[in-house]
């Protein structure tokens, strides 16, 4: 099965291509092109057969042979457009717009088929996005509202850590989404160690996070649990449905149980002070071994072969006590 998705993956940056996982700095690299699928930086070598992973629209328009998308789809702070379309301007070339309006009918179709995000649909504002409802809907409100799931997830002793994702020291992990939006959740591990809790205290929308701040709460009984925000900036969505059922994000962390949606001005400045999916399993793996010695002081030595822990553990361990375990997950 795993050799089957590795073939998927490489099928989709083209046939002898060499790629490999990066971080936010290395998309300034002249040697690779960088390319961002499901918030994980990938820096790639095609060869002349290759395909673009994550398409700008001045490729897919024909203005340029090879140009992958490194600003998550949002055009409107992307450095390499604001030149493009200076050159433009100055009649060196045409707009991607202009490009379109060139073809037969029904053949322009929708920027955001071009780039892959959604099937085809025809324009029908001559690109003039600005002006198009559907265009305003789908940045503001369909990207925002809807779930999006992990490619891949590894286990580390029963806890799940998703590729594509990025996690904060608090056990917040946090994923960029199309337009430059940010996912924001709480991890598998927080979830389990703290069992299933009676009240998720969100934050309104409009409300500013400050990484490294307390952001949000939980409560279970009497218990009251902060957690730190992972991300700096302004929360533009908040999904409802978990806040009414906090047993959503135990049973689905990384998918419908997350939890909001912040703009940040600042993507890859932010990101970069996060760990990287593969920075994670390895943290992951240090905080399940301090887990296992506060078990072991109050419980007594574990199986020999270590094993899963539970999905609630403090409510099968409450000697661990609950300050105690916050204070040493959470950071709070």
């Amino acid at each position: 099965m795993a050799e089957g998705k590795n073939k998927e993956k490489r099928s989709q940056v083209g046939i002898g291509s060499t790629y490999r996982k990066g971080i936010g700095q290395d998309l300034g690299s002249e040697r690779e092109i960088g390319a961002v699928m499901g918030g994980q930086v990938w820096m790639i070598k095609p060869d002349q057969k290759a395909k673009a992973a994550h398409p700008c629209l001045w490729m897919q328009t024909g203005v340029v042979k090879f140009k992958n998308c490194d600003n998550y789809y949002d055009c409107t702070t992307c450095k390499y457009d604001h030149a493009m379309g200076q050159k433009a301007t100055k009649g060196r070339q045409l707009t991607w717009q202009e490009s379109m309006r060139r073809r037969p009918a029904m053949d322009r179709v929708c920027r955001h088929s071009l780039t892959q995000r959604i099937n085809t649909r025809i324009c029908a504002y001559d690109y003039e996005c600005s002006k198009c409802d559907f265009d305003q809907y789908f940045e503001d409100v369909w990207t925002t509202k809807n779930k999006s799931m992990p490619f891949e997830i590894q286990q580390v002793k029963g806890f799940d850590v998703p590729m594509g994702y990025y996690f904060h020291n608090g056990h917040a992990w946090a994923r960029i989404e199309s337009g430059g939006y940010i996912r924001i959740g709480l991890d598998d591990f927080s979830l389990k160690l703290l069992g299933q809790a009676d009240a998720l205290d969100l934050p309104l929308m409009g409300k500013e996070l400050d990484q490294g701040k307390v952001g949000w709460g939980l409560r279970r009984k009497k218990n009251q649990a902060d957690v730190l925000s992972p991300v700096d900036g302004v929360i533009v969505e908040v999904n409802s449905n978990v806040r009414e059922n906090p047993q959503v994000a135990n049973r689905e962390p990384y998918g419908d149980g997350w939890l909001f949606m912040i703009r940040t001005p600042d993507v890859k400045g932010t990101m970069n002070k996060l760990m990287t999916d593969q920075n994670s399993l390895a943290w992951i793996n240090e905080e399940v071994s301090h887990l296992e010695n506060m078990i072991e002081e109050v419980a007594g030595p574990l199986a020999a072969d270590g094993g899963y822990l539970a999905d609630d553990i403090y409510g099968n361990l409450p000697d661990l006590g609950w300050e105690n375990l916050t204070k040493k997950f959470l950071k709070t």
